[in-house]
């Protein structure tokens, strides 16, 4: 049996390269047809992760290639990629599960979402004995850390990140106008995030309009039907972006005649999504302001200085949960405390300082 994680995240490529290989609803059976004999993909909007199962190596290439959205190949692509394998990915596993990984260290969203990525992998006949233990040994140790440890002091998501930005920028935020686009779990909390600060005209638009409907009503806000996004843009002050989409819903020619109708007043977008709702060069228009995800990295380093004492103690709850399970599975016994993120080897093989 060998288990292994393969993907790239903030801290080992751009969102230029996370753009390129954000995975797609294909992925898990490219890689079943590669020799996988289970599969769980993870995006986030600061990662995209496959974990494995499989008894013969798989290649470097093959896998990225499996996530890969615009169909094109290179091996210089590679370089932005980490592997870990059996215990390596299992301690991976878990402290991504326990936001130790992230880039707002203690967040909460992740685990969630590694919850939701395992779910469909199970609801898809993907994942098997070995994920299944693996999974649910990182859930429990994701729960251990935030109990035991205040590793969640602080802003401890994206959305709540994005809103201490937007408050950099405008001082005080009462008064201002805002529009969420999506209503996912980031959107919500963004959403409760800008309410906490004081802000009262908040409009939530989604391609479900149900679900808009239901956090404008938790928030008293106002929901906007998706097909009228757009024309909310000559009235907001922030566009906080967050939607699922897999190609640009805020273009240059769509802003233009926006812009004719602000009279000069700043627009400030927030694109927390990934791939980029909002295409780059909007960036290049006077008056408006984008920022993308990596740019809450700053911001978020700041918070992560608040809870950097906290991390030893969370750590070594990490170190035990590997040790339980490397025993459980009869795995063998390797130095377990990380450093950096290494790259990939094209052979598939790993580093040794990964070790």
């Amino acid at each position: 049996m060998n288990f292994f994680c393969f993907g790239l995240n903030h801290r080992t490529a751009p969102i230029e390269a996370r753009e390129r290989f954000a995975g797609h609803a294909r992925s898990p059976a490219l890689l079943r047809d590669l020799g996988c004999s289970e599969v769980l993909l993870l995006t986030t909007c600061n990662r995209v992760e496959i974990y494995g199962v499989a008894d013969a190596n798989i290649a470097n290439e093959e896998i990225a290639q499996s996530l890969r959205i615009d169909g094109s190949s290179s091996k210089d692509d590679l370089e932005a990629f980490y592997r870990k394998e059996n215990a390596e990915c299992a301690r991976h596993l878990f402290r991504v599960a326990a936001g130790l990984d992230s880039m707002v260290v203690g967040e909460t969203e992740i685990l969630g979402q590694a919850k939701r990525a395992y779910a469909e992998a199970r609801a898809s006949r993907n994942a098997g004995p070995v994920l299944h233990r693996l999974c649910q040994r990182a859930f429990r140790a994701a729960k251990q850390v935030r109990s035991k440890t205040q590793i969640t002091r602080g802003p401890v998501s994206v959305g709540s990140v994005a809103v201490d930005l937007a408050e950099k920028i405008f001082g005080d935020l009462r008064g201002r106008k805002v529009l969420v686009l999506g209503a996912g779990e980031t959107s919500a909390k963004t959403l409760r995030a800008l309410a906490s600060r004081g802000v009262s005209d908040l409009r939530v638009s989604n391609r479900t309009p149900a679900r808009a409907e239901e956090l404008a009503r938790e928030l008293e806000g106002i929901p906007v039907p998706f097909a009228t996004w757009l024309e909310q843009c000559r009235e907001v002050d922030i566009l906080i972006s967050s939607t699922a989409a897999e190609m640009h819903l805020l273009t240059p020619p769509l802003l233009v005649p926006i812009l004719r109708d602000r009279a000069d007043r700043p627009l400030f977008i927030i694109d927390i999504a990934v791939p980029r709702d909002v295409a780059p060069e909007v960036n290049e228009f006077d008056g408006v302001y984008l920022y993308d995800i990596d740019s809450l990295q700053e911001i978020a380093s700041e918070s992560r200085e608040l809870r950097r004492q906290q991390l030893a103690a969370a750590e070594a709850i990490i170190d035990e949960h590997v040790a339980d399970f490397q025993k459980h599975l009869g795995l063998p016994k390797s130095r377990m405390r990380p450093t950096k993120e290494c790259p990939a080897r094209a052979s598939g093989e790993l580093r040794t300082s990964e070790l």
